[in-house]
């Protein structure tokens, strides 16, 4: 219950935060590569570099991982049967053979079927679901979160001493 609690704060807490809406939809869409495939992997260290290096909402990538961990389980034999097709093309056997023999591709682990397959899928959801992310967060600053900014109880919080010294000690 505590954790379900948690990633509802984290939706609210991504969906209000300062970020443009272009910044929390990608950092959904980079934070589904970590929920998607298997976490240790070569390219999730390079996902979590982009992350750093760019300005993504990091509470919206713990979202996009929390959200796509449990859809990331339920479809492993999708992405084994996927990554199993890509893997017995003969016309990429000798792309297999040097990934798998070079030192750092090696570290990729794209023999694995689950890890192909997992990493070929979120490469192509990637760009529609930064688009609907991006879009789903702007829809929601415009009706829903503004409609709740009107009401008497946000007023109220928003006018409180307690807020004020929350404001006042919130790092940021």
């Amino acid at each position: 219950m505590y954790t379900l609690l948690r990633i509802v704060q984290k939706l609210i807490g991504a969906l209000n935060s300062d970020g443009t809406p272009a910044q929390v939809g990608a950092g959904i869409a980079v934070g589904a590569i970590f929920g998607l495939t298997p976490i240790l992997n070569l390219h999730n260290l390079l996902a979590l570099s982009l992350v750093l290096l760019f300005r993504v909402s990091l509470p919206a990538v713990t979202l996009g991982w929390l959200v796509t961990i449990p859809l990331g389980f339920a479809l492993d034999p999708v992405f084994d049967a996927f990554g199993q097709a890509v893997l017995d093309l003969p016309a990429l056997e000798s792309l297999w053979r040097t990934v798998t023999n070079t030192p750092i591709l090696a570290l990729t682990n794209l023999n694995n079927s689950v890890v192909l397959g997992s990493l070929l899928a979120w490469i192509l959801a990637v760009g529609p679901l930064y688009v609907v992310a991006r879009r789903g967060v702007g829809l929601y600053r415009r009706t829903i979160y503004a409609r709740f900014q009107r009401t008497k109880m946000y007023k109220a919080v928003r006018a409180s001493k307690v807020y004020n010294m929350y404001r006042l000690f919130r790092p940021q």
